[in-house]
């Protein structure tokens, strides 16, 4: 006799708070206690000068985080955000040139595009890795276009290949936002360092994380070297009148902390480990739903690992006859934690589909007005992933808790009761 779903007044399967991610320990609390102990937090100048890199702690993460990606320059940033705007600033983007970017990922990502008055633009993604599609981000192409920004959403790297052939035939940039895939690998690199400018998020639920805070990585060292000046004051200390080397030099406070950068090293030294575990836990999921009419579980491209910061599935809701709605509750009410009912369709954001950022006008896209520029958004710019957000994916967040062996059985416990009561779902 099947057993009833706790939606229907059932006992859930999971009947407790599953332990949540822990990622901090000895090591990182006296790693911070050794900066405090020290009393310098913060060893950056705004000017000129020795200071002007930042201080021990800093230039230890930045040298160690760049021998362990295999990258030229890594530069330790105050937030992946932060890092994200010194991207796009470094390449020399002028107001009203178009960047192609995924509208599945966190706002930021865009938000940095527009942060300079350029004029994001969104290109599909594919159905199966949820990453950005090369066949879309080729077809938008136009002579404004300045680059292309991929995502390496949930873990999985971007199709690097195919986006550097596009990035190249056209001369243009090729940037990356590998916040959530960092560890991550493609052809034996590490997902990330293959674009012009790179890097990872190091927020609270990352794979390893400081508080706040970024790596950028690039083995252009013109572009650190702009990198590096955006994130501190670079109006202060660029002293060039070349025109084409001031451009952008609008300098911020991007600049990580001390106690920051000595938890982010320790942080760095569990990525492995951390990679290990979270593959782990999505090779059991695998083996546990792989065999569910009507679910397609997480697909790995031909050599590429992925890092699971989300399992992300796909239901076809054809074939099982229940919305993913009714899904999504009975799984919720038999306890299985960090549930996603969809992503993110940034393109359908009010300040996109209204073309209102700066003011009350429609700056940047007015800079483009008489051109024949209709800058799309909204509802059918992308259909691949407005309906996966709306009706097909279901993914489970795997970096907000630990996941043991026996916290996964009772996952795939869960699922598997739901489907055998499809029918008392329809």
């Amino acid at each position: 006799m099947t057993a009833t779903l706790a939606i229907h007044g059932g006992a859930p399967t999971i009947d407790r708070e599953l332990e949540a991610f822990k990622s901090m320990g000895k090591d990182e609390e006296e790693a911070a206690a050794r900066v405090v102990r020290g009393g310098v937090l913060s060893a950056y100048i705004g000017a000129p000068g020795e200071g002007f890199m930042g201080g021990e702690n800093v230039k230890a993460f930045e040298k160690k985080a760049a021998e362990y990606f295999g990258v030229r320059h890594a530069l330790g940033v105050n937030s992946w955000t932060s890092g994200l705007i010194a991207e796009v600033g470094a390449i020399g983007v002028e107001p009203g040139d178009e960047i192609i970017v995924t509208p599945w990922t966190m706002s930021a990502t865009a938000m940095a595009i527009l942060h300079w008055n350029a004029i994001p633009v969104f290109a599909d993604i594919d159905r199966e890795t949820f990453n950005i599609d090369p066949e879309s981000v080729r077809s938008l192409i136009t002579p404004r276009t300045k680059a292309i920004m991929a995502v390496d959403i949930f873990g999985m790297t971007a199709d690097v290949a195919a986006l550097r052939k596009t990035a190249d035939e056209h001369g243009l940039k090729l940037l990356g936002d590998t916040a959530q895939a960092p560890g991550a690998k493609q052809a034996g690199d590490y997902t990330g360092t293959d674009y012009d400018i790179g890097g990872f998020s190091l927020n609270y639920h990352k794979h390893i994380h400081c508080g706040e805070g970024g790596i950028l990585v690039t083995n252009d060292d013109a572009l650190a070297e702009r990198l590096a000046l955006i994130r501190n004051h670079a109006e202060s200390v660029i002293k060039t009148t070349d025109r084409s080397q001031l451009a952008n030099m609008i300098g911020y406070n991007f600049r990580m902390g001390e106690i920051e950068a000595a938890i982010a090293s320790v942080q760095l030294d569990k990525l492995e480990e951390r990679v290990a575990d979270r593959q782990r836990v999505a090779d059991e999921l695998n083996a546990g739903l792989g065999d569910l009419k009507g679910l397609s579980t997480p697909k790995v491209q031909e050599g590429a690992t992925h890092v699971y910061y989300v399992y992300g599935m796909v239901l076809d809701t054809d074939e099982l006859g229940v919305e993913r709605k009714a899904i999504f509750d009975a799984l919720k009410a038999e306890g299985v934690p960090g549930l996603m009912p969809g992503y993110q369709t940034i393109h359908r954001l009010p300040i996109f589909t209204e073309q209102c950022a700066y003011g009350t006008g429609s700056f940047p896209w007015s800079l483009r007005e008489g051109e024949g520029r209709n800058f799309a958004y909204g509802t059918g710019t992308c259909p691949v992933a407005e309906e996966l957000h709306d009706a097909s994916f279901l993914g489970i967040n795997l970096c907000m808790y630990q996941f043991p062996s026996e916290d996964v059985s009772a996952v795939v416990d869960a699922f598997r009761k739901v489907w055998d009561n499809l029918d008392a779902l329809k």
